[in-house]
């Protein structure tokens, strides 16, 4: 088991982010609101899943989290202190990998050990890693040489690493395959709770939001106005792990739905397509 990390609390106060869109030549300048005012505060050890439509800014948000990204407005801190930049406090796990094809397992969860580290001591934490993501016996292998499944665990490994405070995952399953992503989102439990690290988790699919998750953002848009911004914030009622087949979560999972623009049958409904709901591609 790794040690456990001092989990920081994270907030966002009055977030905004605009870019800069294409003009013609002589044009004045123009930007599109991404996100517009959202304001949240994520309990230090809490897990926090954020859904909304493809390109409202989820990943944005996560981005001016971790220091990747700047706002136009407002800021994010942590444990208190604005954001400046990437913050050493955080780790981020992508949808991809992303591992060096040239390097083992073991020296590609390396490359996330903090900077000063008594080599031996590193040596034993990736060590300790790896175990807990059931990659122990596999630790000289090379990315090619291992499954998807087991490359995302290797990634997750990495990211955990640093001991951070904040863990942000962007849609860190979407790539797998259904059961291997039912068997990483337990994976995710288990090391939450060996070491309750802070977690703000993107992800499309409501039932992992519903299942890893103590609360649920959901991010969109608003008539008339630009820019996403926080539409409802819901507790998932019960402690993890939980039944994936309640009753209690699937009326849950019908209103997050119908808060995304689908029916409960899988149907998208007809403001899915209107105004109210921005996309854009951020």
């Amino acid at each position: 088991m790794v040690s456990s990390p001092s989990a920081y609390p994270v907030e966002f106060a009055g977030i905004g982010r605009a870019f800069a869109t294409a003009k013609r030549k002589g044009a004045a300048p123009e930007s599109r609101t991404v996100l517009r005012d959202v304001s949240l505060t994520v309990d230090a050890g809490e897990v926090v899943a954020i859904l909304g439509a493809s390109g409202c800014g989820k990943s944005t948000l996560l981005r001016i989290a971790g220091g990747l990204d700047a706002p136009t407005a407002g800021a994010a801190l942590i444990d208190g202190t604005p954001v400046a930049g990437i913050d050493a406090r955080c780790a981020v796990g992508f949808q991809e990998p992303r591992l060096l094809p040239w390097r083992s397992l073991a020296d590609n969860v390396a490359l996330g050990l903090p900077r000063g580290l008594d080599r031996g001591e590193g040596a034993q934490r990736v060590a300790r890693l790896l175990d807990l993501v059931g990659l122990g016996a596999s630790a000289t292998l090379r990315p090619r040489e291992v499954s998807g499944g087991m490359a995302q665990r290797a990634s997750l490994a990495r990211a955990l690493a640093r001991n951070p405070g904040v863990l942000l995952l962007d849609e860190p399953f979407g790539a797998l395959d259904a059961l291997t992503r039912l068997r990483m989102q337990d994976l995710l439990l288990d090391i939450h709770a060996a070491a309750p690290t802070t977690i703000l988790l993107v992800t499309h699919d409501v039932d992992e939001a519903l299942q890893l998750a103590d609360r649920i953002i959901l991010l969109g848009g608003e008539d008339g106005r630009d820019g996403a911004t926080i539409r409802r914030v819901v507790t998932v009622p019960g402690t993890r792990p939980r039944d994936r087949g309640s009753a209690a979560l699937a009326e849950l999972r019908a209103e997050l739905l119908d808060g995304l623009g689908i029916d409960r049958h899988g149907r998208a409904l007809e403001d899915l397509h209107s105004s109210t709901i921005p996309v854009f591609p951020y």
